[in-house]
């Protein structure tokens, strides 16, 4: 896997957004790796210990510090950068945060998404273009079925319905602009990435199970679930991170074929319910304890979700590699050498890539 990205990406101009977000980082990390060449646009970091900062984001990539809503300064950023591929994984990505903020959160998913493809209409090149959106953009009837890539579209809450319209407006760019039958004109491939339910080193997010584990865990305190039956598709950042370059390698080779919606996700079998997912947490960490807290009129969050992911499988040949114990596994031997040797994090991080790209 290694050496045909290498192939793909070596040398290539990468717009990546969301570069200083969790999974952009890891993204950022792994193209440096691969030897592209990247332009980062997103907002700034929020602590001191986000990743981007642990993998000396501004040291290896150009840097773009800015909202997805300011159209000029995003089209400028595109065209100034004539870049080979784009990779969109800029957002506003928390359920509960988008309660207290819907109006924005469907501004910069939706609208933000837009004026990016406006500056992709305007570039005079051929440009591989991959847009992350979710697994939550299917409309979610709570069942054991696994949704496939055409299945209804819909969102209860304002996030998940903001990464609909997203796919809504993705969908009439494609159509109106990029419509497959014009390729030779406009040289553009469109895909979508549905992923989900990440976990993995450098996520600090608030009201993320992980996040929430490590912190608790860190400090030798009591770690508190609001949801411990709720199942989702656990997978580890690297496996959506990479399947995106690989669905981007595809893509570039064949913008017709592969210019689709593709899930990415584990196995049925590593959907899990939260409170197995905590018990290999604190397996995996050798110590710690939890309580349930129930919160009275809480903002609503899907129960079950589980993706179909055969297509990717069959078309772009690719599997997820690790199982949901090695997934976690993973992640907390991250957070550990995080919090026992912080200033190796950089290594630690390049070589869990790079591990699971040899794997």
């Amino acid at each position: 896997m290694l050496n045909r990205l290498k192939e793909t990406y070596e040398g290539k101009k990468i717009f990546l957004t969301g570069h200083t977000g969790f999974k952009g980082a890891w993204m950022l990390k792994t193209l440096q790796l691969l030897g592209a060449k990247v332009k980062g646009y997103a907002l700034a970091p929020q602590n001191e210990n986000d990743l981007y900062y642990l993998i000396h984001g501004d040291q290896i990539c150009e840097s773009i510090i800015s909202d997805l809503r300011d159209r000029e300064i995003l089209k400028t950023a595109i065209l100034d950068f004539q870049p080979d591929f784009i990779f969109h994984l800029a957002a506003q990505p928390l359920v509960r945060l988008s309660y207290e903020i819907p109006s924005e959160t469907f501004e910069v998913n939706a609208i933000g998404t837009a004026n990016l493809l406006d500056g992709v209409r305007l570039l005079e090149k051929k440009c591989s273009v991959v847009l992350i959106t979710t697994d939550k953009v299917y409309h979610n009837n709570e069942w054991e079925y696994p949704y496939r890539e055409n299945d209804r579209l819909g969102g209860y809450d304002p996030y998940s319905a903001s990464k609909a319209c997203t796919e809504l407006v993705i969908d009439s760019y494609k159509k109106s602009f990029f419509n497959k039958t014009k390729l030779s004109i406009h040289k553009k491939g469109i895909a979508i990435g549905r992923a989900g339910n990440v976990i993995g080193g450098g996520d600090w997010s608030k009201d993320r199970l992980i996040p929430d584990i490590a912190k608790a865990l860190s400090k030798s305190q009591e770690i508190i679930i609001r949801n411990p039956n709720s199942v989702r598709p656990w997978q580890h950042v690297l496996e959506p991170v990479i399947a995106y370059l690989v669905l981007g390698m595809n893509l570039d080779a064949d913008p017709v074929k592969f210019g689709e919606a593709y899930n990415f996700g584990p196995y049925s079998a590593d959907a899990l319910p939260v409170k197995e997912m905590l018990s290999l947490a604190i397996k995996c960490w050798g110590t710690g304890s939890f309580r349930i807290e129930q919160v009275a009129d809480q903002p609503h969050e899907a129960g079950l979700l589980k993706l179909d992911i055969s297509k990717a499988i069959s078309d772009l040949k690719w599997q997820p590699k690790l199982n949901a114990g090695t997934a976690v596994e993973t992640t907390i031997n991250w957070y550990k050498s995080f919090v026992y040797n912080k200033s190796d994090i950089d290594d630690i991080t390049a070589t869990q890539i790079l591990d699971y790209l040899n794997a």
